[in-house]
């Protein structure tokens, strides 16, 4: 079995082999805490042993009730917000021909999002897409009063039961919800929607490999049991029994922290194929709101190459000197495509005639790392065998135990995110929403 492949040689030059291992112990032992849930925000822990929780009859069900909904849909509306969308949202912009509907190839149910954000004119041109498609809807919510997907399913269960009836209608809609509680079970129970649960031990950023990912996922037709497997077979790489030096999470938290510690403050996670920017999106939620707290954190960005070395790239190589840099890399890519000879040779390019687009890829890749560790950003690099689900769930687990390890080795909580509730506060006071009339004359008095 192959694995994702790790490089941190290229932090050596800025911190000590010594200072990362330093932290050897610490990581082992937030490690240990995260598999005994002991550590800080415990309650939120089910993600750790999940993928090997999973039973087959749980993934036979979410296949079977794809199936039944890919009959009756060309389009699956997914609605929900933060990890509620963005880990399938990942995964299906990976894993998806970018062009395949322009070509006619779709021959499962394409995906499209609502909830992820308030603007007016995104959802009436939804709606007028959703006005010629048959289409169901997969709404993802915990309490189900979340205000951006909240508004986006009044809108469109409005317009799915306008067009096929409150009878049909409720077969074509799926909630991924708390199991006994909150606004959208008591919406499904009363309406009859088929229903999954989200544990209450796992929270949204760490929840793609619950059903708020795999039904999603399922009815777009891709592989949830290669998902799973992936993320099954790097959950026991990443225990904390495992050889320090050869376990990838716990050895990229303790890089990651021995940086933070000398100075460094954003990381940036810089990709080489455009299909990666939604996973590029996923991990800076994951990481963001994991560690960004008690005035903590290193702040997660990212770069899609070599495009953003177009816009970015003078930043990076001689802006201010706190950067990280984590390349994610696959070495083999899916097609194979030949540069041409050009007689006139006017570009100057018949240098590279003959050779393979992704070495050329490859080439710029290296040469870009390279050159920024020579303009003093610290480089690790994460290796892919190649793009697909199975290589997706180890990456996925692995970015999900590092960030664990690393909120650990800086003393917080990377489980909970109080920082989130301050601007609902305030959007809800000038909003003059029932309960916040005390806010509401504050916010009023202070912009008056």
């Amino acid at each position: 079995m192959n694995f994702i492949k790790l490089d941190i040689e290229k932090v050596y030059g800025f911190v000590d082999k010594s200072d990362v291992m330093a932290l050897k112990e610490k990581a082992i032992a937030a490690n240990k805490s995260l598999e005994e849930k002991t550590g800080k925000g415990n309650d939120f822990l089910g993600w750790v042993n999940l993928p090997s929780s999973i039973t087959d009859a749980e993934l036979t069900d979410i296949e079977n009730t794809a199936r039944k909904l890919q009959s009756e849909i060309e389009l699956v509306v997914v609605i929900g917000i933060g990890g509620s969308y963005l880990g399938s949202k990942a995964i299906a912009e990976a894993m998806t021909d970018t062009f395949a509907n322009l070509k006619g190839k779709g021959k499962k149910p394409v995906i499209l999002f609502a909830g992820q954000n308030i603007g007016e004119d995104y959802l009436v041109e939804l709606t007028e897409l959703l006005d010629k498609k048959k289409y169901g809807i997969v709404v993802i919510s915990k309490s189900g009063t979340t205000t951006e997907p909240a508004i986006a399913f009044r809108i469109l269960k409005n317009h799915l039961e306008n067009k096929v009836g409150a009878a049909k209608a409720k077969d074509l809609i799926i909630a991924v919800t708390d199991e006994s509680k909150g606004a959208l079970r008591t919406l499904a129970t009363q309406n009859g929607y088929k229903t999954y649960v989200i544990p209450d031990d796992v929270g949204g950023r760490y929840s793609v490999l619950t059903p708020v990912g795999l039904v999603p996922l399922a009815i777009g037709g891709f592989d949830i049991r290669a998902l799973v497997q992936g993320a099954r077979d790097m959950e026991k790489k990443c225990l904390s029994s495992n050889n320090f030096e050869e376990n990838p999470a716990a050895l990229y938290a303790a890089a990651r922290i021995a940086l933070y510690n000398s100075g460094k403050k954003i990381e940036i996670l810089a990709n080489y194929e455009n299909k990666l920017h939604f996973l590029a999106e996923w991990w800076k939620q994951l990481f963001g709101e994991s560690d960004g707290k008690e005035a903590k954190g290193i702040f997660p960005a990212s770069v899609d190459l070599t495009a953003d070395l177009h816009s970015m790239g003078q930043y990076i190589q001689e802006g201010e000197r706190i950067l990280i840099e984590t390349v994610i890399s696959i070495a083999k890519t899916k097609y194979s495509l030949t540069i041409p000879t050009d007689n006139a040779d006017l570009d100057g390019l018949n240098f590279l005639a003959g050779k393979n687009l992704d070495y050329v890829n490859k080439m710029a890749e290296l040469g870009t790392q390279l050159a920024h560790v020579d303009g003093n950003v610290p480089n690790m690099r994460i290796e892919l065998p190649e793009l697909n689900e199975y290589y997706l769930g180890q990456v996925m687990y692995f970015f999900e135990k590092a960030c664990g390890i690393g909120g650990y080795l800086m003393g917080i909580n990377p489980f909970n995110q109080p920082g989130v509730e301050a601007y609902k506060k305030n959007m809800f006071a000038l909003l003059d929403k029932p309960g916040f009339e005390v806010e509401s004359k504050k916010i009023k008095t202070r912009l008056s």
